[in-house]
């Protein structure tokens, strides 16, 4: 029991900054430990990791919407389009080896971090606002079907992909971005995670999952509240760190356990 609380801390509480700090999905902390040290099916570690986004991204998602850092009104369009997707990726996530999933996310994580400390995000609420409504209406969509796909598939909740369509697609400033992608992961999480868990056998063990949410949970309150009040400059640099930080140590596991 010891070794299945260290575990889930450690897990919960690295996705939980993760996901407050940059919409970075649970999946890409807590399924390759889940995998690598507790011996959880990869398929069901998946589901406990979506399950952890939830209330994960739901927290992170009001922290970002009190401090006026979220855009409801185009993330609903994305989101409809990641729903609808986020369900044939899981299907489809089923129908492959086991072998092959619980490590997409880690290099995706490493490079996202890379470009964040080297090219920063420093777009403006002014500058959102000049936006085309018709043009950013159509990329939600189709950024939304491939987003959808990758959250279903790999469990993923699509925290990367998304933020990075936001900020070089769409032209999101970094702060709104995260609120954004944090907004529509709290939906995609729950479809993916109930999705999962319908189509494989369900949680066979329930103390993990529930230790793995409540430290998810705790770590994105947390990193959400220090994001919404630092500055561009040091939430590049922070988010950027965490990132690199986060694939590193995924990729250790990968190849060292």
């Amino acid at each position: 029991m010891f070794v299945k609380l260290i575990v889930c801390l450690i897990a919960g509480m690295g996705a939980g900054i993760g996901t407050g700090l940059a919409g970075l999905s649970a999946a890409a902390v807590i399924s390759p430990m889940l995998i690598t040290f507790l011996g959880v099916d990869p398929y069901e570690a998946v589901g406990i990791a979506l399950a952890s986004d939830v209330l994960a991204s739901a927290a992170s998602a009001w922290t970002y919407h009190k401090n006026k850092n979220l855009d409801v009104k185009n993330g609903l369009i994305m989101m409809v389009s990641v729903l609808v997707f986020t369900l044939v990726g899981s299907y489809l996530g089923s129908l492959v080896p086991k072998s092959t999933m619980g490590g997409f996310s880690m290099f995706m994580t490493l490079l996202v971090g890379i470009k964040f400390i080297l090219r920063p995000v420093m777009t403006t609420h002014e500058s959102m606002e000049k936006r085309d409504p018709k043009k950013m209406a159509l990329y939600s969509i189709l950024c939304g079907i491939l987003i959808g796909l990758i959250c279903g598939f790999v469990g993923a909740g699509g925290g990367m992909m998304m933020l990075l369509v936001l900020v070089s697609v769409l032209g999101y400033e970094l702060k709104t971005a995260v609120g954004t992608s944090v907004f529509i992961m709290t939906f995609t999480a729950l479809t993916g995670a109930i999705s999962h868990f319908a189509i494989g056998s369900g949680v066979t063990d329930l103390s993990i999952l529930a230790m793995c949410v409540l430290f998810t949970l705790l770590g994105a309150w947390l990193s959400a509240r220090f994001a919404n009040v630092a500055s561009a400059k040091t939430l590049n640099r922070a988010t950027g760190v965490v990132l690199v930080c986060l694939g590193l140590f995924m990729i250790a596991f990968q190849y060292l356990f």
